[in-house]
């Protein structure tokens, strides 16, 4: 026996014990999508046979059937099931999750079953017990359709249920292998003209039926570079050329060239085609004038033809490997792909509040705005001026008929292209506007405005394209929550957050713990040629967001502030507290930009670049004056005194006395000079700013344009970009002095660290090596962003005024870098991440998912020195 059942079926496997069902489950289904009754009984008691906690194990069973349709997974309930009310659960649960209800019946003889549970010792019941089962089962076989089943397969014999073969076909609904690319056209409503244009925009070619049926024509288009188009439905209705519209769709899709999923008119006109009673409004009447003037003698086998075209129509469409949904009104997260009528009907004419406004149509209920699903749903039914991106969702009904714009959806371009309509065919009785109050933001940015705190507490899994899943933990994510909602600025800026960087495995050269050559052995094991050499500034991390104009921010961004760009640090607060002074840096920055022909080289009004804003101070002067200076005013004051007395006793003690405070001595001067050096170090990274120009911004990285995220650019191209642009205003930008290393070349790599040594040499902080490609895998892979290379009087500010006396540098070379360099992986993946989402126009909540996971991840337990 051949067994065909959904893939998307509930399994009720029905039959006396001994029939066999766990057998054939065994042999046709995964071990996962197998649940039993006396599993659970075995789960509860531990014992299968456990008759005393019955109730308990099929609650069990319900609730993991249940957890299993709602993700959308393939069921078998295996247990006797020859009870109607025992089966009317399983239905029920199907129902519930829009699942197809399959009965597969092992009606074996009472001889064989008994026989069977005789050889098993966990069996120890009589004959009667099979014998009622088997005539429970024979009193409700022939009602099992009735019960709700949409399959039924019976098997009554041992022969048929060895041989039976099970196939699993997939849901008409289910087109995932047809990938596109995709030409998605919003409601016609009989425009034909228009869609003849619009069809020749989007590149199709006037092609005829190769064997034409009179009734349809030969009216056909199709694509030179393969394109299928999918049509929305509303094919007709209320337009001057209803029936020519279906003719060239159907003719479409017979050929293969296009997709169709019906509309609620379309519906509407099956019914009146059918025989039902239909009312001639909201533009039936037009079509059904077009088909009573058709010739008497093909008008009948028309509407058949018709009747049967639109009835062979699927509600909605699982295209491109489950990444895009089709459907007329839409259709939401949890009925994508699955088959019931609800989902027809929700796909027809979406969900309504049950009320109407004041022109008396349905108050719909607002799905897309609440929609959190990975796929990407188009749709129509409701006209709008304009079609808008929300949540991964967008209605392409732009009213054609209404005198509006018939408009497609390229995908996966996500490109819009629109045809005006020639005429005014009927007017619409709801005025098509955008709300006036809202009329500055895009419907996605309105919804932004609200932050769901479900899409940031929790235990969290963020999916990357660089580094599959992060976790952030609940605890993490509160902390980060507290920063975003306490200290951070306008959120519709943060588009990106910066990782943090690992030092280098410590050094053993005399006197330092960190040195360039563990930082290129350390890439060079990972397989890099190259790496890229960048002066490491006295400054801090600054992200600068700039736009070329008022109007791309409130376009872009969503800002309705009169601002033009921020500048904000790592963990999201603005650099400058007074308006005034950042306003008037970034015009500076927009400046360098305009005239460096910025804007045009790369089609874009935005840019956003990763910085070091200098001085240090210009950010750190509470830390400096609260921290390092005191620590060193303490220093100089404490220190020379003691020098001076240990001196004095020196001179006074004889012999061995006077040999060990000579020690001390030395060991004390050794300290007063460590503090005069930290107090110069600091003070390399300290000058008064009263004007603009007293500050400098040293760009390193161009992030991301306008639909581009450029890590696909190496870092030299990086470094000669923006120094193109810092050559417009050099009192203040700094182009980033840097120096190309080969690894594989050893005077490459000596001249490198000469180039350190001669930085550090100057007072300077040290350097940042990176590989030159942004994004480099290695053996394990993803392979360290960035590694700082920092230099002995630097490091003294970080570790200690006397942290290199060799008893402290003996331990501090112990430090471990682990969890470090697993942060900094984790949280250059999320930057990009963020990044990529916001170029790709996802919805806030999805960039900010990303930009509040490095928040959080700054609050593990890592050493802040490191």
């Amino acid at each position: 026996m051949d067994i065909s059942i959904p893939k998307l079926s509930l399994v009720v496997l029905v039959g006396p014990s001994g029939a066999g069902k766990s057998t054939f489950a065994r042999k046709h289904f995964l071990p996962t999508e197998v649940i039993s009754s006396d599993l659970c009984r075995g789960m509860i008691s531990d014992d299968e046979n456990d008759q005393n906690v019955t109730k308990e194990a099929f609650e069990l069973l319900g609730y993991i059937v249940s957890q299993r349709l709602k993700a959308g997974r393939l069921t078998v309930v295996d247990a006797t099931n020859v009870q109607q009310e025992a089966r009317a659960q399983w239905v029920e649960l199907a129902r519930k999750y829009h699942f197809l209800p399959v009965a597969i019946v092992l009606n074996l003889s009472e001889k064989i079953c008994h026989a069977r549970n005789q050889e098993r010792p966990d069996r120890s019941f009589g004959s009667h017990v099979v014998r009622n089962q088997r005539s429970q089962l024979k009193r409700n076989l022939k009602r099992l359709r009735r019960e709700g089943f949409r399959y039924v397969f019976e098997m009554n014999s041992v022969e048929q249920i060895d041989v039976a073969r099970l196939e699993r076909v997939p849901l008409w609904n289910d087109r995932r292998e047809e990938q596109g690319p995709f030409d998605i056209i919003g409601d016609i409503h009989g425009c034909c003209d228009e869609l003849e244009l619009l069809l020749k925009e989007l590149g199709y070619a006037q092609t005829s039926v190769e064997e034409p049926e009179p009734l349809w024509g030969d009216a056909c288009y199709a694509h030179p570079e393969g394109r299928k188009v999918v049509f929305l439905g509303d094919l007709v209705d209320r337009g001057p050329r209803s029936l020519d519209t279906v003719r060239i769709v159907r003719n479409m899709v017979q050929q293969g060239t296009a997709l169709c999923v019906p509309g609620n008119h379309d519906m509407k006109l099956l019914r009146k085609l059918k025989g039902k009673d239909v009312k001639l409004t909201h533009g039936l009447a037009e079509t059904v004038s077009e088909i009573e003037a058709m010739p008497t003698e093909t008008r009948e086998p028309f509407c058949q033809a018709l009747a049967e075209f639109l009835d062979s129509l699927i509600s909605h469409f699982v295209l491109d490997q489950g990444k895009l949904v089709v459907a007329h009104a839409g259709m939401t997260e949890d009925l994508q792909g699955r088959g019931s009528g609800k989902v027809r009907s929700f796909a027809l004419y979406g969900e309504t509040t049950g009320e109407t406004d004041e022109f008396g149509f349905p108050l719909r209920y607002n799905w897309a705005a609440e929609y959190r699903g990975a796929a990407h749903v188009v749709y129509g039914h409701t006209p709008v001026p304009d079609p808008e991106w929300l949540n991964r969702t967008v209605n392409i009904d732009t009213g054609c008929v209404f005198g509006g714009r018939l408009t497609a959806l390229r995908y996966p371009e996500k490109e819009f292209i629109s045809v005006p309509a020639k005429e005014v065919y009927c007017e619409y009785a709801k005025p098509m506007y955008r709300d006036t109050d809202a009329a500055s933001q895009t419907a996605q940015q309105q919804y932004d405005d609200l932050l769901d705190l479900q899409d940031v507490t929790g235990k969290r899994f963020i999916r990357t394209r660089l580094q599959t899943n992060i976790t952030i933990r609940e605890e993490n994510a509160t902390a980060a929550l507290e920063v975003m909602s306490r200290f951070a600025a306008n959120p519709k800026w943060l588009i990106y957050l910066p990782p943090t960087m690992s030092p280098p495995e410590t050094s053993t050269e005399p006197g330092l713990l960190e040195h360039p050559a563990e930082a290129f052995a350390y890439f060079r094991n990972q397989g890099v040629p190259q790496v890229i050499c960048e002066e490491k500034h006295m400054g801090s991390r600054a992200v600068v967001v700039v736009c070329r104009d008022q109007e791309t921010a409130r376009q872009r961004f969503g800002v309705q502030e009169a601002e033009r760009g921020i500048v904000y640090t790592r963990t999201g607060r603005r650099f400058f507290n007074q308006s005034e002074l950042e306003a008037a840096f970034l015009e500076r920055v927009r400046q360098a930009l305009s005239a460096a022909d910025f804007w045009n080289e790369f089609q874009t009004d935005w840019a956003c670049f990763d910085c070091e804003l200098m001085p240090w101070s210009a950010k750190a002067q509470a830390l400096l004056q609260s921290q390092y200076a005191a620590v060193g005013a303490a220093g100089k004051a404490a220190l020379p005194p003691v020098v001076a007395a240990l001196e004095q006793a020196t001179a006074r003690l004889t012999a061995d006395e006077a040999s060990y405070a000579a020690e001390i001595a030395s060991h004390f001067r050794h300290r007063e000079t460590a503090i005069e050096e930290f107090v110069r170090a600091y003070r390399h990274y300290c000058w008064p700013v009263e004007t603009l120009d007293d500050l400098k911004l040293a760009p390193f990285h161009l992030l991301a344009t306008e639909g581009r995220v450029h890590i696909d650019q190496n870092h030299d191209w990086h470094m000669q970009t923006i120094a193109r642009i810092c050559a417009q205003d050099e009192k203040l930008l700094l182009a980033t002095p840097s120096l190309k290393v080969d690894l594989t070349d050893n005077d490459s790599v000596q001249s490198g660290i000469d180039w350190w040594s001669g930085l550090t040499g100057t007072g300077g902080e040290g350097m940042v090596v990176k590989p030159l490609e942004w994004v480099q895998r290695g053996p394990k892979g993803l392979v360290q962003p960035a590694i700082k290379c920092r230099g002995k009087e630097y490091l003294r500010i970080i570790y200690g005024p006397d942290y290199d006396a060799e008893e402290n540098l003996t331990r501090l070379r112990k430090r471990g870098l682990h969890r470090k360099r697993s942060l900094a992986q984790r949280e250059f993946a999320l930057g990009i991440e963020a990044l990529e989402r916001f170029v790709n126009r996802e919805p806030l909540r999805r960039v900010h998912e990303c930009v509040f996971g490095v928040l959080a991840l700054e609050s593990e337990p890592v050493d802040p020195r490191l």
